[in-house]
Order: C-alpha cells, then sequence, then structure tokens
C-alpha cells in the first residue's frame, strides 16, 4: 500500500502589503544638507561659479525670510500660553523661580568660561586697527535697553519684529488672561489655536531645512571662505572653544548630576534641533522644534514645557548673551590698549546674566555686544572688527543657546517629577515622520508604547 505522496505545493502566499517607503531621518537630511552646503559654497568660490553662489544666497535669504514670517505671532501666541498655562501646574510659582535660577546659574558658568578662555588666549594681541569699520547702526545701551521694553506703538512692535517689546507685552496679556479667569478662556482658546496653526505652517518650513541648511552653509562658504578668519583666528577659535566646553562638559555634568538623565541619550534625542539651531541661527525659529523635541523625546511635562520652552528661546543666551560678549570684550579691550579691572570682569558677568533678554532670540548678538561695550566705556567702533565673521561665529553661539534651553527644563522637571523618565530613556521618536510635523498625535507616555526610530 503506497502512501500517499507528500505535497509539494508551495504555502499559500499571504497577500502582500505595501512596503511604506523607508525615510532618511530628519538628523541625516540636516547633515547631507550641510556636508552639500560645505561642497557647493567651495565649489562656486574656488572656481568663480557665479550663478552657483547667486542662487546658494538666495534660496538661503527665502529660507529664513520663511522662518522670520512668523515669528512676531510665534512669539506673542506662545508666550501668552505658556503663562496661562501656569495655572494647571501645582507650584508654578516654585517652578518659574527655579527655571529662572538655573537660567542664570548657566549663564554665570558661561560668561566665567569665556572670561577665562578670554584671559588665557588675549585674543586681540597682535590685530590691527586699521581693518576695524565704522560702529554698528543697532547699538545697545541700558538706557535703551529699559526704555526699549515697553512699546510706544503696539503695531510697530510687530512690523519691526522687536521680539523684546513682543515678550513684554505678551507677557502682560498673559497675566492678565490667567488672572481673569472663565472670562479669558474665549481668548486662550482663540490663542491656543493660532498658536497650533502657526506652529503648523511653521513645521512646513522646518521641514524645508535641509535644503534651507545647504542653501545658508554654501552661501557663508562663498561669501567669507576663510580668508577672514585669518586675522581673528585665535578669537574664532575661542569663541568655538568656550561653545564646545559648554555643550560637552558643562551641559553634561549639570544633566548626570541634577539631572539624573544620560547626556548621551539627551544629545541622541536633541541634536536635529541643535543642528537645525547652527543653520538658522536662530533660537526662536527653532521654538517648534526644540519644544517639541522637549515634550515628546524627553518626556517633559507639557505644561510646564510650554512655558520653559518659549521663555528660553526668548531670554536664555548662552552663547550670545555670555560666551560672546565675554570673549568680545576682551578682544576689543586688548586691540584699543585698554586694560580692564576685576570690577570690569564682574560688570561682563552682570550684564551676560541680566542682559541677556536683550537678545531677544533672534540672529546676531550685536545688540548684546555694544551693551557690555558701552556698559564698560569700551569703543563701539571696535564691534566692526567681528561684524564681518559674525554669522560664522553666530551658528556655534545658536546651537549653544537653543541646548542651554533644552537642558534647563530636563534639569527642573526632575527635580519637581515631571519628567517621564521611560519617554527620556525610550528610543529616539522620528521627526520627519507626518506626526511630528504639527500632528496631533501625542507623546508616549507611561503604559503608552513608545514609537520606534523610522
Amino acid at each position: 500500500m503506497s502512501s500517499a505522496p507528500e505535497s509539494t505545493a508551495a504555502p499559500a502566499v499571504e497577500e502582500s502589503k505595501p512596503k511604506r517607503r523607508k525615510r532618511v531621518p530628519f538628523a541625516a537630511q540636516l547633515l547631507i544638507g550641510l556636508v552639500l552646503g560645505l561642497a557647493l559654497g567651495y565649489a562656486a568660490r574656488e572656481w568663480s561659479v557665479a550663478w552657483l553662489g547667486t542662487t546658494l544666497e538666495t534660496v538661503g535669504t527665502l529660507f529664513v525670510q520663511l522662518l522670520f514670517l512668523i515669528v512676531p505671532f510665534l512669539v506673542f501666541t506662545a508666550i501668552v500660553a505658556s503663562i496661562a498655562n501656569l495655572r494647571n501646574l501645582a507650584n508654578a510659582g516654585r517652578l518659574v523661580a527655579k527655571t529662572l535660577g538655573w537660567f542664570a546659574i548657566t549663564s554665570l558658568i558661561a560668561v566665567v568660561i569665556g572670561l577665562a578662555i578670554g584671559l588665557a588666549t588675549n585674543p586681540g594681541s597682535g590685530v590691527e586697527l586699521s581693518s576695524a569699520a565704522a560702529a554698528p547702526e543697532t547699538q545697545g545701551s541700558w538706557t535703551d535697553f529699559l526704555t526699549g521694553i515697553i512699546p510706544t506703538n503696539l503695531v510697530d512692535a510687530f512690523v519691526n519684529v522687536n521680539v523684546l517689546q513682543i515678550v513684554f507685552v505678551a507677557i502682560v496679556v498673559g497675566a492678565a488672561a490667567a488672572k481673569l479667569g472663565d472670562k479669558a478662556e474665549p481668548f486662550l482658546k482663540f490663542n491656543a489655536s493660532a498658536l497650533a496653526l502657526i506652529q503648523k505652517a511653521l513645521w512646513w518650513v522646518i521641514r524645508l531645512a535641509p535644503i534651507g541648511t545647504a542653501a545658508l552653509i554654501g552661501k557663508s562658504v562663498y561669501a567669507y571662505g576663510w580668508d577672514l578668519l585669518e586675522p581673528l583666528a585665535v578669537f574664532s577659535i575661542d569663541i568655538y572653544a568656550a561653545a564646545l566646553i559648554i555643550l560637552l562638559i558643562v551641559y553634561p555634568v549639570l544633566l548626570r548630576v541634577f539631572g539624573k538623565v544620560s547626556p548621551v541619550q539627551f544629545y541622541r534625542k536633541t541634536w536635529p534641533a541643535i543642528q537645525f539651531a547652527f543653520v538658522s541661527r536662530s533660537s526662536v525659529g527653532t521654538l517648534p522644534l526644540a519644544q517639541k523635541t522637549v515634550t515628546d523625546r524627553l518626556g517633559v511635562d507639557r505644561d510646564y514645557a510650554s512655558f520653559a520652552s518659549p521663555f528660553g528661546a526668548t531670554t536664555k543666551m548662552d552663547g550670545c548673551a555670555a560666551i560672546y560678549p565675554a570673549i568680545a570684550a576682551i578682544f576689543v579691550a586688548q586691540v584699543y590698549g585698554v586694560d580692564l579691572g576685576v570690577q570690569d570682569y564682574l560688570l561682563i558677568a552682570f550684564v551676560s546674566v541680566i542682559g541677556s533678554a536683550a537678545t531677544a532670540g533672534l540672529t546676531g548678538a550685536t545688540v548684546m555686544l555694544t551693551l557690555t561695550l558701552s556698559t564698560l566705556g569700551l569703543p563701539l567702533e571696535g564691534v566692526g572688527l567681528l561684524l564681518a565673521i559674525d554669522p560664522i561665529m553666530d551658528m556655534i553661539r545658536t546651537a549653544t543657546n537653543v541646548a542651554g534651553q533644552m537642558v534647563v527644563p530636563v534639569i527642573v522637571a526632575k527635580s519637581e517629577k515631571l519628567l517621564d523618565r521611560e519617554v527620556f530613556d525610550a528610543a529616539p521618536q522620528p521627526l520627519d515622520e507626518a506626526a511630528a510635523f504639527g500632528g496631533d498625535e501625542p507623546a508616549p507616555r507611561k503604559g503608552e508604547a513608545a514609537l520606534q526610530p523610522a
């Protein structure tokens, strides 16, 4: 009796599902744009390809214009919402005090490092005055700073994008709305809706960041090259060295000692925001990406982050308001042969900690530098020596600013039990998925499955 032959038929093929196209991670897109921009800028400058240089400049300018188009409305609605959201937090006063306290502490550490590096390297020695330009048109003084906080015309504050005045108005409106209670609910709902709309539009711009990165970096290389850095090589190295000390030593130590979290995990998750800040040179422009990183990737409580992130983006500037003016003041004093004493260094520290709001989250730190120089009685014409290389310096300054703006919320949230460690320790949530760009998908919290990388 022969047994039935084994079936040789192939197993039924399951109905195939369309494969989802794997996305290139947002951080990788930015890195590709950075490398491409360096190559294109070098090619345009080395071989005098004028049309390529013009194209890079045009695309970069358009990207920045798109980024800044809604900055006034983003700042206003974000600050109003952040002040109002403090009503949802217990011990809101203590949270605000701790946040401002850590802002001051990290700024003080940054300015001390800047002063130490400047005194050790003498960045102004050997620099000739003949290369100096005239004093900048935009200057800062304590009188201008204090009187400039309150706008004389609300419309002008928005039209001229005076971020410091917009922040002042937003704080007043937010505090008044919080005090009114139920009567202000319709306004707060409208403000929240407007903020969501603005962030959605800005996320569309941020998705163009790889293209903007290539254009902005390429434009800088084409326009400036490295020739301008040679007479100011020590100063340039000092700025980057101080910023890297803050980024790679100070912040990791603070995160480990006071935040009780892994610095490696922190930078793994915040790297796209830091990269974007480096290229865009704008803390405010990086705000949506940084705030989403703080909540969805680092696990900071949303209500607290909605206060800390917008407020930090407009007032916490370890790079622009601490490192840069400290080293630049020493540089200008040495160029003009002015001896600085202990009281002058204390003044630099005071200006850096108290006056950082003068930078107001926009590109450049000229106002902050002139505020420092005028306080010390140093010639404002010295700023002209540094204007040519300011865009190159501003990249690392802004990256340091944004990193610090994400470090402090983590430290404060950990101390107040507002940090979700499961979210912090989970694999990075992709920032280039549709849900990450203004979507309504909530961040994973305890008991929920964390999204895996794309």
